[in-house]
């Protein structure tokens, strides 16, 4: 009977996910002590406090490591590195890191980083990478999925060129919204292999770093640049801004390029905005600025589609609030005699992915609706003018099955599906009709972006 009893009860230990606590004032005082330790589906609370020199490997699936604020949980590497790679190595698959800090991790072989992603799916939500040799570096993971969210990236970068704020290597999809990555050193500001790019509402901008390019995709792949503010200063190493292909169009399919309601800024004397590889199947560009000296784009592509790009070297014809300072924003009074105000065309849709821009950049790592006028605006933002101003009705969505246990369909297109737990986290997305997810039984909030924009929120049981 006894060792019956054992039994049940050490099985019954793997049945329910663990939160562990770590702090200065807990049982544990650095995340190294519980990474051995957790299991599959665990959640990690770190308190917010500077972890100095404190590295480590997660090896277990579903994990939730995550800073409990206010304020982020701060891993000040010191100069060390798990393994001679990063701050965390993260080998587990579908781990979501949210909240904290990455500072100052070197290695001898200068790719020193705050996460190496060597598993499957990898979520970051709020958090911020700094002073490393690489911000975030992603192995070759050919079925994985990145989401990066409303996070910073700021002077990582050996110096050599060779690494970066982010470093994404052949994967499937990397998702990089409502971001701000600026100042790497020498390195780019994303460079991303990926066979598809949602690069959507973030700020990439070179201020007053020494970058390379501010978007490198050396190998092509399906990419969608909607939303974003781009700025390349006087110290940057490229003359061009987004690099498409330059190291040889590898993605197998679809190197194609959607450039929508995008504002870029080139501070410097020459250069291109778009330096595109001869062969790029596409390029579709509507509604975008491209403001300062330089070509927009290089190498003409076998397909090529553009509309209502304003293309123009002198900044200020733009009537920005304040161009040096960033704010690229237009407004009254000056908005009506700014060449981009109401001068834009609905770019249309890529099979169901609609390509209008329904979100705007909110600096420095958050982002808002984007009003719906009459008419486009051209760039990122739109000026909000009341007699222009429509109020959205948002349509009838229906999702099935509900109660569900691990998959979603919505019967109208999408923009994204995002599910809730019920403390706001999030703990699955998709940018398509159908959703695919792994938590625990419960009731969840769904929050639905049609592609119209309009965001409607449902709840759902999984059992």
């Amino acid at each position: 009977m006894k060792k019956l009893l054992f039994t049940l009860l050490m099985s019954s230990q793997f049945c329910y996910a663990t939160t562990w606590l770590v702090g200065p004032a807990k049982v544990y005082t650095k995340p190294s002590q519980v990474s051995a330790l957790v299991n599959d589906g665990d959640t990690v609370l770190i308190d917010a406090a500077v972890y100095l020199a404190d590295v480590c490997f997660w090896g277990k699936n579903n994990l939730v490591l995550k800073g409990a604020g206010p304020g982020y949980a701060h891993l000040d590497a010191n100069n060390t590195a798990y393994g001679g790679k990063a701050i965390w190595v993260i080998g587990g698959q579908n781990t979501r890191v949210e909240n904290i800090e990455f500072s100052r991790c070197t290695v001898v072989d200068k790719n020193g980083a705050g996460i190496r992603q060597e598993g499957m799916n990898l979520n970051v939500t709020h958090c911020y990478f700094h002073d490393n040799e690489n911000g975030i570096l992603a192995g070759d993971n050919a079925g994985s999925k990145i989401v990066i969210e409303q996070s910073e990236f700021a002077f990582n970068g050996y110096g050599d060129g060779l690494s970066h704020n982010l470093y994404i290597n052949h994967i499937d999809t990397l998702v990089f919204q409502y971001n701000y990555s600026h100042d790497a050193n020498v390195g780019h500001e994303l460079k991303s292999r990926a066979k598809s790019h949602y690069i959507l509402y973030n700020r990439i901008s070179s201020e007053q770093g020494t970058d390379s390019r501010n978007i490198d995709l050396p190998n092509g792949g399906q990419t969608f640049l909607i939303g974003n503010i781009i700025n390349q200063q006087q110290n940057s190493q490229n003359n061009n801004i987004i690099g498409y292909g330059l190291e040889g169009l590898a993605n197998a399919a679809f190197n194609e390029v959607y450039a929508i309601n995008n504002t870029i800024i080139n501070e410097k004397n020459v250069g291109s905005f778009f330096d595109l590889k001869s062969g790029t199947e596409k390029f579709k560009a509507y509604n975008n600025v491209c403001a300062g000296m330089g070509t927009f784009f290089t190498n003409a592509p076998l397909v090529l589609d553009t509309m209502k790009n304003v293309i123009n070297s002198v900044v200020a014809d733009m009537k920005f609030q304040n161009a040096a300072n960033y704010q690229y924003q237009i407004s009254f009074p000056t908005y009506g005699s700014s060449p981009l105000f109401n001068a834009g065309v609905n770019p249309g849709m890529v099979g169901a992915y609609s390509l209008v821009a329904n979100q705007i950049y909110v600096h420095p790592q958050n982002f808002s609706s984007r009003c719906t006028n009459a008419a486009f605006d051209i760039g990122a933002y739109e000026e909000c003018v009341p007699n222009f101003i429509t109020e959205p009705e948002a349509p009838v969505i229906n999702i099935y099955p509900n109660p569900t246990n691990h998959y979603l369909i919505v019967t109208l297109p999408v923009q994204s599906i995002r599910m809730y737990d019920l403390w706001g986290r999030l703990v699955a997305s998709s940018i398509s009709q159908q959703l695919f997810f792994d938590v625990a039984n419960g009731v969840y909030d769904l929050q639905i972006i049609d592609e119209e924009g309009h965001i409607i929120h449902k709840k759902i049981q999984v059992q």
